[in-house]
């Protein structure tokens, strides 16, 4: 009697288990690129993109070759929204003094 009730918990829980990974996650819609721009010349570059899910990327780079620094100098932002549905936007600065960047949260409700 005892292994009967055994046998049966046991196959309850292999039910329940196979059920629990037959859910399948609800599917996102792919992310499509809506915007993106690009320039590139001997004296530098620019470029732009913007994805359908919020993500967006900006950068534009100078060849500087003075007394102040030699190479690039590059600027630039990017913004997407974390998991947690934080929107991240991150600025910076690449030069001479290295990758400096400036992190900002915001909450949905305070980016218009």
């Amino acid at each position: 009697m005892q292994n009967t009730q055994t046998i049966r918990a046991t196959l309850f829980a292999f039910a329940a288990l196979a059920l629990v990974l037959a859910q399948e996650e609800p599917t996102k819609a792919p992310v499509e690129i809506v915007k993106q721009d690009s320039e590139v010349d001997v004296n530098g570059y620019n470029f732009e993109f913007e994805t359908s899910d919020g993500t967006s990327r900006q950068e534009q780079g100078d060849y500087k070759n003075d007394t102040e620094q030699q190479g690039l100098s590059v600027k630039g932002s990017y913004r997407y929204i974390a998991p947690d549905g934080q929107h991240i936007q991150v600025t910076y600065v690449a030069d001479k003094n290295g990758y400096q960047p400036i992190e900002e949260k915001a909450t949905e409700s305070s980016q218009s």
